[in-house]
This record gives structure tokens, sequence and C-alpha cells, in this order.
């Protein structure tokens, strides 16, 4: 797989063939996604972040919106709600691939977030190894 962070598009190869193309969405300012060479290091089709995500309360009702758990203080009674990340492969520390919203520009606090159809795509045509390049 080749991102281009510049053209916010991910590029899976097969067999050195190119077999699908995909827009993305890469980190913001502040938590950009950093350019390399990678590797899948592990799959989870259900993935939850232990970072981000809501505070919110008993009964449901949001109580403190898109949180860092490491800066955001918890409100009393407030529970986690980690933000749901299907068809997770990681590449790195906290950073992989998933399903997740795309408005066109980089949004996200460094993963590579997929539409829905790509994201369930690529995770069942790449396995743990699967080379990752991430270009500027």
């Amino acid at each position: 797989m080749v991102i281009s962070l510049r053209e916010q598009k991910i590029y899976f190869y097969k067999g050195g063939q190119l077999a699908g193309i995909s827009p993305i969405s890469s980190g913001r300012e502040g938590m950009a996604t950093r350019a390399g060479s990678f590797s899948v290091i592990e799959k989870d089709i259900d993935h939850t972040s232990s970072l981000f995500g809501d505070y919110v309360s008993r009964d449901g009702m949001v109580l403190k919106r898109e949180i860092d758990v490491r800066k955001d203080s918890r409100p009393a009674g407030a529970i986690f709600d980690a933000a749901r990340m299907p068809y997770f492969m990681r590449i790195t520390g906290a950073i992989g691939m998933h399903e997740g919203y795309l408005p066109g520009y980089p949004a996200s606090h460094g993963c590579i977030r997929l539409p829905h159809r790509m994201a369930e795509i690529f995770y069942h045509e790449s396995s743990v190894g699967t080379p990752v390049k991430v270009v500027p």
C-alpha cells in the first residue's frame, strides 16, 4: 500500500499491480501522519481507541465530545466511550488505517481514515506484514 498525504489517497497493490485506489483523511495539523516505510503489524476488525472518544453520562448523553484521555479530565460520573475504528490495520504505535469520516482534507488524530467499503476490502486483502509506504 502507498499512502499519498498530498493527494489524500491510498493506492493498493497486489502482486505488483495496482488493484485499488481510495480517498483518505490523514492526520490534521499538530497531529500529522508521519511519512515513512511501515508494515501492517496488527489487524482488528472491531477496534476501539484507547485514547480518543467521548465522555458520556450513564444514560449515554454526551458530556464532552472528541476527547483525548491524556489531556481531557473526566467529568464526575462520566464514562469513556471509545472511538470506533472498524477494520483497523495498525502500522506503528497508535497509528493505523481504519474506516472513518472523510471530510476531504486531513482531519484525524494521525490515523489514515478510509471509506467503509474500501476499509473492508483493504482489510480483507491485506495481511500482517503487508508493506505500507506513507509519502508526503
